[in-house]
């Protein structure tokens, strides 16, 4: 049968070959689209299963809204050219509806979802590999949901290597995108000090004294003060009696100073408000709530949303190839690696 280029271009269109590979499928399979489908679709899995154990780190989030569900996604390629490519934007776009619709449980039950095309999702990344020619993964999602009187802020961020979505409730979805565009830019981890491990707020503490011990040395050399070491670092340590013992130590040294007792009472918010702020650094690194609004420099996330009437319910955020180990590669020893196993075929 002769393989005309009206039949090349409908087998390219219904699986995403390139063109050499479509004519040459179809030339194998004697014109036959459903068998050079199927071929392509065997050839596909195979190319998959070579590219398997290569580094996919750079890639794109997706975002995608669901009345009262949002999905993020992350999904990841070898290389920053690929993600602009436009087949694999059009996946990652896919991938986030089809989870937002489908709600799965895990990424097992994400991946066996139906995309549009009819394949699941698994099936379209096998094939996205082998059209593509680069490991195409899909690494992980986030659901996250509203109720009817609250509102998501969706945001991407430096050409979708960034995919925020957040919840709050007493504002409109502009408010909710402006406190995205914050946790996109300051990258807290948690809502609140109450989801920091007691364990990692003292490790982030010894290293907060750390620094300030290594600043010192450099302090001690043209002759300046030293700095104090913290004893916090979260809300979470200031006991009730912390905090009495914090405004009895202010007194004293307000009393030592010679200033009158009856204007203590306007010294001393100041003075614990100072506390606070540097005994929670812990906090301010890493929860959304402490942290210093990016839009208003003069409040806190919490206290600015306090003075609107509305606060923060949750969060998601990913950043593409965070976590994930890059493998660095000598490119003239790969160039001549490959060399030598064209000349050893």
């Amino acid at each position: 049968m002769a393989i005309t280029a009206a039949l090349v271009k409908e087998l390219r269109e219904k699986s995403g070959a390139g063109v050499m590979d479509a004519k040459k499928a179809l030339v194998e399979t004697d014109g036959d689209i459903d068998k050079a489908i199927e071929l392509l679709r065997e050839k596909g899995m195979a190319k998959a299963a070579k590219k398997a154990d290569r580094v996919a780190a750079e890639g794109l989030t997706g975002v995608y809204v669901n009345g009262n569900v949002a999905a993020v996604v992350e999904v990841n390629a070898e290389t920053d050219f690929v993600a602009k490519n436009a087949q694999f934007v059009e996946l990652v776009n896919t991938t986030a509806k089809v989870i937002a619709e489908g709600q799965p449980a895990d990424n097992e039950a994400a991946l066996k979802l139906v995309m549009p095309s009819g394949e699941t999702l698994e099936e379209a990344y096998v094939n996205a590999t082998a059209t593509i020619g680069e490991k195409i993964s899909f690494r992980r999602f986030a659901l996250v949901e509203k109720t009817d009187a609250q509102a998501f802020g969706a945001y991407q961020h430096n050409g979708g290597r960034i995919g925020v979505i957040t919840v709050i409730e007493g504002g409109d979805e502009t408010l909710a995108k402006q406190v995205s565009m914050h946790v996109a830019a300051m990258k807290p981890t948690v809502l609140s000090y109450t989801e920091l491990d007691p364990q990692f707020v003292k490790d982030e503490l010894a290293q907060l004294n750390h620094k300030i011990e290594q600043d010192n040395e450099s302090r001690a050399m043209v002759d300046k003060p030293a700095l104090p070491l913290l004893q916090y670092g979260s809300k979470a340590q200031l006991t009730d009696e912390v905090i009495a013992q914090a405004e009895e130590s202010i007194k004293a040294e307000l009393a030592a100073e010679g200033k009158p007792e009856q204007i203590w009472d306007k010294i001393l918010p100041g003075k614990m408000d100072r506390f606070m702020l540097d005994n929670t650094q812990v906090d301010q690194a890493y929860t959304l709530l402490a942290q210093v609004y990016i839009m208003d420099d003069s409040k806190t996330v919490e206290a600015y949303l306090e003075s609107v009437n509305a606060k923060a319910v949750s969060f998601a955020r990913f950043e593409v190839g965070e976590g994930i180990e890059k493998a660095s590669n000598d490119f003239e020893a790969e160039v001549a690696a490959t060399m030598a196993a064209a000349l050893n075929n």
